[in-house]
């Protein structure tokens, strides 16, 4: 799937010049499945500590995201698949009602694939289930797709992108009013791209269609449930539309996505805790002492300390209860919860995990992801790697 790419036909600026018209009649009754079963293990060593669907963007668990999508197109009733570590996401997210949703969790044993997760979690017994990918940030207009949905009829539509090479992909062919014609395997030759839509991992499909699916059967939705809908000339359709789109898999996208949202790339109603000021966020306990510099677009959490001659940003997160010492330097980088910063030590464009500690002096480089409760030694060096 393409990472932090917005549709390729409209221009890339901010979220607020993108309109939008949210009324939410389309969605009345809709039930979603978010997709989150899997390990993460493309984003380890974060992902050992914590489960995907709730590591922090902008000190908020990430699903916090996409619960807000829905709720602001409507969409209240919550199911999330999910499997690992599934503790660490109910003690982040609860029941929802903080998300203004009721949020339910189906916990599988077993995987079962796309198609038999989505089986396993939707109850609803008539209406439309939305399915989300649990690794991906996106604001897409749902209400537009779902108006997209009612027009045509469709019994399942597909949130499609156009991306400028889609060879690392598999291709979604539509028809000239949008119907499903064709799923390909990623292309290997010129000759086999015959189309540039691919899959964003979004769909809306009527709850009736879900009987198609054995129950406890290992099936996807990709590669089983969608081209038989197309065999069977049931109505299915490619949506494709302006929105911004980011698989957030690993390190290194999971970094560039909350420079986006910094950016105000994402439109979303979250917005980090604290005051702006100056372009940058500060909680209202952190403690930024005189001669401390603060460059924007950051984001100091709650209860963090920055120390005098400290600078931090621009494009940094500085999580709850971190500790930047004198004269340290922080930028572009994202800090967990309980960093330790020694003085004078340097991180950019890297990521600590929680309770993280960098000695003095170190200097931590680009594409560098610390582990929780990863230790750095004084005036230790770490380049390009995971720790």
């Amino acid at each position: 799937m393409p990472q932090g790419l917005p549709d390729s036909r409209r221009h890339p600026g901010h979220a607020d010049q993108r309109g939008g018209d949210l009324d939410a009649e389309p969605l009345a009754g809709a039930q979603a499945v978010i997709l989150a079963g899997g390990e993460g293990t493309r984003l380890r060593p974060l992902t050992l500590t914590r489960a995907k669907p709730v590591v922090p963007l902008l000190n908020h668990p990430f699903l916090a995201y996409q619960l807000a999508l829905l709720r602001e197109h409507g969409i209240t009733d919550v199911v999330l698949a999910c499997s690992y570590r599934v503790d660490d996401v109910r003690a982040a997210l609860g029941d929802g009602g903080a998300h203004g949703v009721r949020l339910r969790y189906a916990v599988e044993r077993e995987a079962r694939g796309t198609g038999g997760g989505i089986r396993h979690a939707a109850d609803l017994a008539r209406g439309t289930v939305v399915v989300l990918n649990g690794d991906v940030l996106t604001d897409a207009d749902l209400t537009a797709m779902a108006r997209f949905h009612a027009e045509r009829a469709s019994r399942t539509t597909i949130y499609l992108m156009a991306v400028p090479d889609p060879r690392p992909f598999g291709l979604v062919e539509t028809g000239a009013d949008g119907r499903l014609r064709a799923f390909k395997e990623k292309p290997t030759t010129p000759e086999e791209i015959t189309t540039d839509t691919v899959n964003a991992g979004i769909y809306m499909i009527d709850a009736a269609l879900l009987d198609r699916i054995p129950r406890g059967a290992v099936v996807s939705v990709e590669r089983d449930v969608f081209p038989a809908l197309i065999r069977d000339r049931i109505p299915a359709f490619g949506w494709i539309a302006r929105a911004y789109w980011r698989d957030i898999g690993t390190p290194a996208s999971y970094r560039e996505a909350q420079l986006d949202l910094l950016a105000r790339r994402v439109r979303t109603p979250l917005a980090p805790a604290g005051r702006e000021t100056r372009g940058s966020w500060i909680a209202d306990d952190a403690r930024v002492a005189s001669g401390a510099r603060i460059e924007p677009p950051s984001v100091i959490g709650p209860g963090a300390e920055v120390a005098a001659r400290a600078q931090v940003g621009p494009g940094t997160v500085i999580g709850a209860r971190c500790r930047i010492g004198a004269g340290a330097r922080v930028d572009g980088a994202v800090l967990w919860e309980d960093v330790e910063v020694g003085a004078g030590a340097t991180l950019r464009q890297c990521v600590a995990a929680a309770g993280a500690v960098i000695g003095a002096r170190a200097r931590i480089g680009p594409g560098v992801t610390l582990e929780a409760g990863a230790r750095v030694p004084d005036e230790a060096r770490r380049d390009g790697e995971a720790c």
